[in-house]
């Protein structure tokens, strides 16, 4: 049996994890853990004297910063490198964070809503530049596996923040954002010196290896038309966009990406009231949240490991389906807090069978458009996550419990649209003759066509 058709083990992912990886994933766990900014910035403004309608308008402002951030962090990535953008995007981002502590007083709404919105475009602007190098240094039959660790370095700083953001918080409201502005600068200082200047796909660009393979060997979806789009007479960004635009099967994994986080998010912003509406402590959440947290991080990389040889497109398809299930028993929370626990394992479940091949899938474009098509995906991720309070508080408030099962027919559907947006068509089985050779002819060996 070849390597490349044996299952993939945890162990043998993490061994065979370049140093440059583990230093950019330690990079990005020490600048989640200080993300305190837009989960606690209505917070801290409304404690600092602002109104709650002003301290919404900064985390628009924050949001809009954040989708236009990944979608420049991907151009700077495609024309400077991932190396210099993770730098400038961090050297840049820290700052502009810690003064948002200095502009938080009377008559300061306009430059704060300036400074706070700049803040969220350098703050996720490294992003797009992250998944490119990952993309770019991890061996090609781990890179899903690699997109999961990225995901779970993520996900234990997310969980991590908001309990050293609960300590900060008895000391000073402001060391919320100098904290946060100086893991920021760490993680630049950390990028420049022990990141690579140079990848594979930058010093052989056109070769083997441009990241234009999945992670089973099989052609990134629409791979020829993107890299024919793509022009030598300096217009490169346009008709990367332009191929992007005219390829039907990314809009269909795009629109999964935004219909698949929009309802995702709800689980923060709809089920809270949800338990509120039913009479559950407020504790109850939390425990909600903690067993969830608990299982992705715990389970994501086995689980992982273990559908690896399933093809991209069963991983997805059924992990949204499962995920789908799980929003739509949130239906039942009314009944008993046990189908809560319940429906948010089977969301997990859900998620870490889909979400690491749907977040690892723009990387299996060719180099020379790869940073500008992980940088919408993430684009289009942010802008879901923007809608998503306003979609799920209009929707809940008119529907109630039965927006739980709207939630699950939007998951199912972007499970579809994601089915038609990574399957790769079948590759043709070979002729007879090419095989063994046809009746009264010789068979080709080494033939070149």
């Amino acid at each position: 049996m070849k390597k490349e058709d044996t299952p993939i083990g945890v162990f043998e992912a993490l061994k065979a994890t370049p140093t440059p990886v583990r230093y950019l994933l330690g990079g990005v766990l020490i600048n989640q853990l200080g993300a305190f900014v837009q989960t606690f910035l209505v917070l801290y403004l409304t404690f600092r004297g602002m109104s709650a309608g002003a301290a919404g308008l900064a985390l628009v402002a924050y949001s809009a910063g954040s989708v236009l951030g990944t979608m420049l962090g991907g151009e700077f990535t495609q024309r400077f490198g991932p190396r210099a953008t993770i730098v400038a995007a961090m050297a840049g981002s820290a700052p502009l964070v810690a003064a948002i502590s200095w502009l938080s007083g009377p008559g300061t709404l306009g430059p704060l809503l300036v400074v706070v919105g700049l803040a969220g475009l350098f703050t996720q602007a490294y992003r797009p530049a992250a998944a490119v190098l990952l993309s770019d240094l991890m061996p090609e039959r781990y890179q899903v596996m690699a997109f999961s660790m990225m995901r779970i370095a993520l996900n234990v700083g997310a969980a991590l923040a908001p309990l050293i953001a609960a300590g900060l918080i008895l000391v000073n409201w402001d060391l919320l954002f100098w904290i946060d502005g100086g893991t920021a600068l760490v993680y630049a200082l950390l990028a420049f010196a022990l990141l690579p200047r140079k990848t594979v796909t930058q010093e052989e660009e056109g070769g083997p290896g441009d990241g234009d393979a999945d992670e089973t060997g099989t052609a990134g979806p629409s791979a020829t038309t993107t890299a024919t789009a793509e022009t030598a007479d300096g217009s490169r960004a346009s008709s990367g966009y332009a191929a992007m635009l005219g390829d039907r099967k990314y809009l269909f994994y795009l629109a999964a990406v935004l219909l698949g986080s929009l309802t995702y998010a709800q689980g923060h912003i709809a089920l809270p009231l949800e338990l509120m509406e039913h009479d559950y402590p407020t504790s109850f959440y939390s425990t909600v949240l903690t067993v969830s947290s608990v299982v992705l991080i715990t389970c994501e990389l086995k689980i992982t490991a273990y559908l690896s040889r399933l093809p991209k497109h069963v991983r997805v398809i059924t992990g949204h389906l499962v995920e789908a299930v799980g929003l739509a028993v949130y239906a039942l929370s009314s009944r008993s807090g046990a189908f809560t626990i319940a429906g948010a394992v089977l969301v997990v479940a859900g998620i870490m069978i889909a979400a690491p091949s749907m977040f690892a899938h723009p990387a299996t474009f060719p180099a020379t458009v790869k940073a500008r098509y992980i940088g919408t995906m993430q684009a289009v991720g942010g802008a879901a996550g923007a809608l998503a309070p306003l979609f799920g508080v209009y929707a809940w408030t008119r529907l109630g419990s039965s927006f739980w099962v709207l939630c699950g027919v939007v998951t199912a559907l972007a499970g579809l649209l994601a089915l038609a947006g990574v399957r790769q068509p079948r590759e043709p089985e070979p002729a007879a003759g090419a095989r063994a050779g046809t009746e009264g002819e010789p068979e080709v060996v080494g033939g070149a066509s």
